[in-house]
């Protein structure tokens, strides 16, 4: 499986998009606001109105957590 980036704001959704690439065994990176990107980046990158997280699957933007959901139903993991 490609290596999936979660762009967390550190809230609640944000641990769950955690918890489930952990309970799917998934290789994944979080980059944290303020840490590794600004929320002026964050907006540049995905817009205006994007809310956290933001997941990226190997090259693909797939979007939020429930985006991610849905990804990996397509992709029979879950």
């Amino acid at each position: 499986m490609s290596l999936a980036i979660i762009y967390s704001n550190r809230n609640q959704e944000c641990e769950r998009a955690q918890a489930l690439m952990e309970s799917l065994r998934h290789e994944y990176l979080v980059y944290h606001l303020g840490d590794e990107f600004t929320e002026g980046q964050f907006r540049n990158e995905f817009g205006d109105n994007a809310p956290y997280p933001q997941i990226s699957i190997g090259v693909n933007h797939v979007g939020t957590l429930k985006d991610a959901l849905q990804y990996f139903l397509a992709q029979d993991v879950l």
